[in-house]
């Protein structure tokens, strides 16, 4: 059986034998997580209404104004929510698949293009499927939605490595694997909160030049010793 401690330990290994490269990835999955959530900006465009109402402006200019900013708004969040879906969720394919191939050794920024290339549109897709169903789980409750995050932790890493793989397989595949193994990938994950607590004392210091990276090579051993044993079990397979 696998432990928290052994992970990290492998994973802090892979950081260092490759510590600018994995930075520089570990700053592109953190740009695309803050970039690719939704906008919000209706109550703000309310308020600002009743700054301008109150401005001595007719109804119909204040309606106008608002509606104006509002259209901006809808605007933002389409092109972000294209950009995740398209640009952002395949390219963070591409950044697992770099700590998938940095675990064994040092991996250069080429690693990346795995989110374009071959299955660019299979990554899409399943990518989206993900995201869907994880937004419908939480919609129900938050404990449900909470469980399926970590039966669905698996599928980029999934992705990476099989683009070949029809979405809803690889979604299938990693509830499989993740069956037995989400309490202690939590554990795992909550393992880091002293780091992360530094991470937000430093302002983000902390979590750009160890934090992120040491994580993301400690998740990415994870995946493998969930899938491909650590010398006590056998891989699995789809």
């Amino acid at each position: 059986m696998w432990s928290s401690a052994e992970l990290k330990e492998k994973g802090k290994a892979a950081m260092k034998e490759n510590y600018g490269m994995t930075i520089v990835v570990s700053l592109i999955m953190t740009f695309l997580a803050g970039a690719g959530g939704t906008y919000a900006g209706s109550n703000g465009a309310r308020s600002f209404g009743g700054v301008l109402e109150k401005s001595g402006l007719a109804t119909e200019q204040v309606m106008a104004i608002v509606a104006a900013i509002l259209s901006v708004i809808l605007i933002i969040i389409a092109l972000g929510f294209v950009l995740k879906v398209f640009l952002f969720n395949p390219l963070n394919v591409g950044c697992y698949n770099f700590f998938i191939k940095n675990s064994d050794a040092p991996a250069d920024f080429s690693e990346l293009t795995r989110a374009f290339k071959p299955k660019w549109l299979n990554n899409v897709i399943t990518m989206f499927l993900t995201d869907l169903f994880l937004g419908l789980w939480f919609c129900l409750f938050i404990i449900p939605g909470f469980v399926k995050m970590y039966s669905y932790r698996l599928v980029p890493y999934i992705l990476a490595e099989n683009p070949d793989m029809k979405p809803m397989e690889v979604i299938t595949f990693s509830r499989q694997l993740m069956k037995g193994n989400k309490w202690k990938a939590f554990c795992f994950d909550l393992s880091f909160i002293g780091w992360n607590l530094l991470a937000v004392i430093s302002c983000g210091i902390v979590g750009i030049l160890y934090t992120a990276p040491y994580f993301n090579c400690s998740s990415a051993e994870l995946y493998k010793t969930i899938r491909y044993g650590s010398g006590e079990t056998e891989e699995v397979q789809p």
